[in-house]
């Protein structure tokens, strides 16, 4: 079953391109990731959005996840509320809405 994950990221002022570049050039080729995706969502605001085979695949590449994210940390803003940094969220898909 396809598992999808989400997550949050808020840059510091001028931080954009070294958050972005964290993740260019095969930087976030986790082992398992089928199709990833930045999106920009608000001035200084992106979510990243992975695709993967199953729950099993994402808990296998959390470390190499929390590397990546350790290598542009100091780029991006804590979102308040107790979050940190990142808010993420993952689950199975429930509807192919190309199906």
């Amino acid at each position: 079953m396809t598992t999808f994950n989400v997550v949050r990221f808020r840059v510091k002022p001028g931080q954009d391109e070294g958050f972005l570049a964290a993740h260019r050039d095969g930087k976030a080729q986790w082992p398992g990731l089928i199709n990833g995706h930045i999106i920009k969502t608000g001035d200084r605001s992106y979510c990243l959005i992975g695709e993967w085979a199953d729950a099993a695949a994402i808990k296998a590449a959390r470390p190499e996840m929390i590397a990546t994210l350790n290598s542009f940390r100091d780029t991006l803003e804590d979102l308040g509320g107790g979050l940190g940094v990142t808010d993420a969220v993952s689950g199975d898909e429930v509807v192919d809405l190309n199906a």
